[in-house]
């Protein structure tokens, strides 16, 4: 696996001294954000050609890919400005991503509502389901024109919240330019914790042709519910997620979340501690 880290997680500081941290503490490629990472522009207008070389150059002087650019918008947003408007930022990013040299934009699948929050009834039906597959065929669309992949990351809070319902998604839309982003603990939630290697299992079964990319995280069980922590901070298992990575995606990108600039270091030694029991 190539690990790596979300930008938005290291040290705050100027673009050139922060890669250079990210390198420097042994990451290969980053999880870029705009609207999350300070000091850069975000706004849809300031996604020109000339602002996706200047980008590629810091990059590409540090040693450093992009993995995937992050646009984590409501697909399933119900005002229909609001979507017109959403839809315009994904194209935007899938154009910027093509021009950074960065092969995929990443996304989350929303909820049927106008403050993404989580309603399990409404999130989890088959008609938020099909909202959101028909606002999104569009967006698969335009990233076939840019050549650009539109991966969804299912999220067992949003509207693609299991396996059997990503795989539906891949198979309607039969786009080779929509993949998965894979991130086993955001399959998990106290519903289903008890069957956490099931779920996770599963995952790795039904999607594994359209799995391009690993997010890599831990989690903690308490009186609130779950709670995302940095690899090694939790309660995960990461024994057949590497094995998978090494013997069915040799060489994918794989980038930590939920890291501090102080522990990061230490979660990506866990991993890579893991992968070499599996070469081995």
């Amino acid at each position: 696996m190539q690990i790596g880290l979300r930008l938005h997680d290291s040290a705050v500081c100027p673009l050139e001294q922060r890669l250079k941290n990210v390198k420097e503490q042994g990451f290969s490629c980053v999880h870029i954000a705009l609207g999350k990472t300070e000091g850069l522009p975000r706004e849809t207008d300031a996604l020109t050609p000339g602002y996706a070389m200047w980008l590629k150059h810091r990059f590409s002087e540090a040693g450093i890919d992009i993995a995937v650019l992050g646009n984590y918008q409501n697909l399933a947003h119900p005002d229909p400005v609001k979507l017109a408007q959403i839809r315009q930022r994904y194209c935007a990013h899938l154009r910027f991503a093509a021009l950074l040299g960065c092969g995929m934009v990443g996304t989350e699948t929303g909820a049927p509502n106008m403050d993404y929050h989580y309603d399990k009834e409404a999130n989890h039906s088959a008609e938020a389901l099909e909202i959101f597959i028909d606002n999104l065929r569009p967006v698969v669309e335009y990233a076939e024109k840019c050549g650009v992949i539109l991966a969804i990351e299912p999220v067992y809070k949003h509207i693609v919240w299991n396996p059997r319902r990503a795989r539906e998604v891949l198979d309607r839309i039969a786009s080779p330019n929509l993949q998965i982003i894979f991130d086993p603990v955001n399959l998990l939630d106290p519903d289903n914790i008890d069957h956490r290697d099931e779920v996770i299992a599963e995952a790795m079964d039904i999607l594994a042709p359209e799995i391009a990319m690993i997010h890599l995280k831990d989690y903690i069980i308490g009186e609130d519910g779950m709670k995302a922590v940095g690899c090694g901070f939790g309660e995960m298992d990461y024994t057949e997620i590497v094995r998978f990575a090494v013997e069915k995606k040799p060489y994918i990108q794989a980038t930590l979340e939920n890291t501090t600039p102080e522990n990061a270091v230490r979660s990506r030694e866990l991993i890579e501690k893991t992968e070499r029991e599996i070469i081995v």
